[in-house]
């Protein structure tokens, strides 16, 4: 927890992807959230959380994950935007560009 901590109070931008490996929804996300990486590089960093793995974080009463896939834009620990379900890759790239 405190590395993950770590990572979203980066200067950057930090996508995070709170997901299951028997999702269906966060399977056909990661393809899209691969293209916003390649699309943005290095202006976004992209952190995919395994709910089943990481359940203190996924249930803590910071982020309080109740469905996945889950997206979480951070900037220096503070978040930016959520969004649950599947979401287009333009509308991540104009979230995140919004942002920058």
């Amino acid at each position: 927890m405190e590395s993950f901590k770590a990572l979203i109070n980066s200067k950057d931008l930090v996508l995070v992807d709170f997901f299951a490996t028997w999702c269906g929804p966060c399977q056909m996300l990661a393809p899209i959230l691969k293209e916003v990486k390649d699309t943005l590089g290095d202006s976004i960093k992209i952190i995919k959380v395994d709910v089943d793995k990481n359940q203190a974080l996924m249930s803590s009463p910071e982020f309080q994950v109740k469905g996945v896939p889950t997206l979480m834009l951070f900037k220096q620990g503070k978040m930016l935007w959520r969004q649950s379900g599947v979401v287009p890759k333009e509308e991540i790239i104009r979230t995140i560009k919004s942002f920058q």
